[in-house]
C-alpha cells in the first residue's frame, strides 16, 4: 500500500467488485419512455451521456461507467502488485513492468477485450499510474498548444488557434485533485482549500495555473500552457507569417547591438515564444541571467543563469518575488538580463537596470499595443511605491526602453507582429513613439485574415548605435531606396 499512497494519495476509492467487460447488451426502453435524443436515428450521434440521476437509464451512460469500474479494478490491482520501492521516475522500467502485470492480472480477472480496447485500457490505467491521468494524450499531442480543464466533465484544448471541446473527462473531483496533487508535489507545493491557487509546471517546463473550490465554482480547474520540445526559431516564425524575413534579420541586429527591447501583447499572443527567439540571438559569448515567474525560456546558449520566483509557503513566508530577483541578478554580473514579464514593482528595477549600463535588456508585458506599454509600465513604476513625478518616470522610460515589439492574436487564430515601434525620446511632457514597422490587414476570406507588416519608410534613430555594432542593414529593409544611406 505504499505505492498506492504515494500514486493516489489519501482518499483512494477501494476496489470495486466484480462487473461484467465493456460490451452492455442492449436493453430496449418500455413503450411508454421516449427514446434519448439522436439514438437509432441515422446520421446523428449516439446522445451524450446524462449528467444527472437518470444516467443509469442510458445506456451509453452505463458503458462508460462500467468501463471506469473496469479500469479502477485494474489499476487497484495493479497498484497491489507492483513494488512500493519502485523508481516511478524510471518511466521506461515502470511502464514495462506495468504492461506485464495488466497483462497477467487482465487474464485472471476473465476480461474479454478486444485489442483497441485492451491497448486503450492498458494506456488509461498508465497514465493514471505514472502519467497525468486522461489528460496525458492531450500533453503528448504536439499540434495542441494548451489545455483546459473546467473541472472533471469539460476539457477544452487550443489547437491551431482555435478552442476545442474534447470528449476526454475525468472519473470526479477527486480525480482531478489526484492529477492536481501529483503536478505540485515534485515543486515542494500544496494546494487545499486554504492555498486555492497555484503556479505550477510540469517537468517539461509547461506553465500551469490551479484554482480549485472554494475560488472555482465549476469544480477543480487546470489551465496548462503546453512547453514546445522543440523550441520554435526564427525560421519557424517566417514560415507561420508571423514576420518577414527582412524583419527578422532587423530585429537580429538589434539584439546583437544591445538595445533594450520591450515585447508587449495579449495573453496567449505569442509573446514568450517571440523572447525567447530574441534571446537566442544574443552571442555565445555572454552571461545572461534569466528572471521567471514560471522558468519557460529555453535558450540554448552555454552561459545562462535561470532565476525562478517562489511563491509564499502554507503560513504565508518565503516568497521570492521577481522584483527580489531582478535586484539580486544586479550583483551576479549579467551581461544581459532576460524578464520573463514584467507585471508589477519590477518595473522599475528593469528600468534603472536599463539605465544603469545593463543595455541589452528584454522584457515582456501585457498590453494592447505600443502607446498602452507605456501607460502600463508607469503604472508598474508607480506600484513600486516611489513617490516619483510623472515626468520623471516617463524620462526613465524613454531613456530606458529603446523598441517595443508589439504582437497579436488575430481573429483567425494566427499570431502575427503587428508594430515594431521606436522609443524616440521626451517632447514636453510626452513620449515620442515612431512606427518603423506595421501590419497591414488587407481582407478577410474563407476565415483567414490576409495582410502582411510593411516597413513605414522611417530610418530608426537608434541607426548609430548598430553600425557602432558593426551592423550595416541595407536601405531596403525599411522600404527606402539603396541610396538613401
Amino acid at each position: 500500500m505504499g505505492l498506492l499512497r504515494r500514486i493516489e494519495g489519501a482518499g483512494a476509492p477501494p476496489p470495486a467488485p466484480p462487473v461484467p467487460p465493456f460490451a452492455v447488451p442492449a436493453t430496449p426502453p418500455p413503450p411508454s419512455t421516449p427514446p434519448p435524443a439522436g439514438a437509432g436515428v441515422p446520421g446523428q450521434p449516439p446522445a451524450a451521456p446524462l449528467r444527472t440521476g437518470l444516467a443509469v437509464a442510458n445506456p451509453t451512460a452505463r458503458t462508460v461507467s462500467l468501463g471506469r469500474d473496469l479500469k479502477a479494478r485494474v489499476k487497484n490491482r495493479l497498484i497491489a502488485e507492483l513494488d512500493p520501492e519502485m523508481d516511478l521516475s524510471k518511466t521506461a522500467e515502470v511502464r514495462q513492468r506495468i504492461k506485464t502485470l495488466f497483462d497477467l492480472v487482465v487474464e485472471s480477472e476473465n476480461i474479454v477485450l478486444t485489442r483497441v480496447e485492451r491497448e486503450r485500457l492498458f494506456e488509461e490505467v498508465t497514465a493514471d499510474i505514472i502519467g497525468f491521468g486522461p489528460i496525458e494524450p492531450l500533453l503528448q499531442d504536439p499540434t495542441i498548444n494548451e489545455v483546459m480543464v473546467n473541472g472533471p466533465r469539460q476539457v477544452y484544448v487550443e489547437q491551431k488557434g482555435r478552442l476545442l471541446l474534447t470528449d476526454v473527462v475525468f472519473d470526479d473531483d477527486e480525480h482531478v485533485r489526484r492529477i492536481i496533487d501529483r503536478i505540485v508535489s515534485p515543486l515542494g507545493r500544496h494546494v487545499d482549500e486554504s492555498s486555492p491557487l497555484c503556479d505550477a509546471r510540469l517537468p517539461d517546463g509547461s506553465r500551469v495555473n490551479i484554482a480549485i473550490p472554494p475560488i472555482s465554482l465549476t469544480g477543480p480547474t487546470l489551465t496548462i500552457r503546453k512547453f514546445s520540445k522543440t523550441p520554435l526559431g526564427i525560421d519557424d516564425l517566417i514560415r507561420f507569417g508571423s514576420m518577414t524575413p527582412e524583419i527578422a534579420e532587423f530585429l537580429r541586429a538589434c539584439v546583437v547591438a544591445r538595445l533594450n527591447i520591450v515585447i508587449s501583447g495579449g495573453t496567449g499572443s505569442g509573446k514568450t515564444t517571440l523572447l525567447n527567439v530574441l534571446s537566442s540571438f544574443i552571442p555565445n559569448d555572454e552571461r545572461i541571467i534569466t528572471v521567471e515567474d514560471a522558468a519557460e525560456l529555453q535558450l540554448r546558449q552555454e552561459h545562462v543563469v535561470r532565476l525562478e520566483a517562489r511563491p509564499p509557503n502554507i503560513e504565508g513566508k518565503g516568497a521570492i518575488t521577481i522584483r527580489d530577483l531582478v535586484i539580486n541578478c544586479l550583483r551576479m554580473r549579467p551581461d544581459r538580463i532576460v524578464v520573463g514579464e514584467c507585471r508589477g514593482r519590477e518595473a522599475l528595477d528593469m528600468l534603472q537596470a536599463m539605465n544603469t549600463g545593463h543595455d541589452g535588456s528584454l522584457t515582456t508585458a501585457h498590453a494592447n499595443g505600443p502607446r498602452d506599454v507605456l501607460s502600463r509600465l508607469e503604472t508598474m513604476v508607480l506600484m513600486a511605491g516611489m513617490d516619483l513625478p510623472v515626468r520623471a518616470i516617463r524620462e526613465q522610460i524613454s531613456s530606458a526602453v529603446d523598441l517595443i515589439v508589439h504582437q497579436s492574436r488575430l481573429r483567425d487564430g494566427s499570431r502575427k507582429i503587428t508594430h515594431i515601434t521606436e522609443v524616440q525620446g521626451m517632447e514636453g511632457e510626452t513620449i515620442i513613439l515612431q512606427d518603423i514597422f506595421l501590419f497591414e490587414q488587407e481582407a478577410y476570406e474563407g476565415g483567414k485574415v490576409i495582410g502582411r507588416i510593411r516597413p513605414t519608410g522611417v530610418r530608426p534613430k537608434f541607426m548609430p548605435k548598430l553600425e557602432d555594432a558593426g551592423i550595416r542593414l541595407p536601405a531596403t529593409v525599411f522600404g527606402l531606396p539603396d541610396r538613401f544611406f
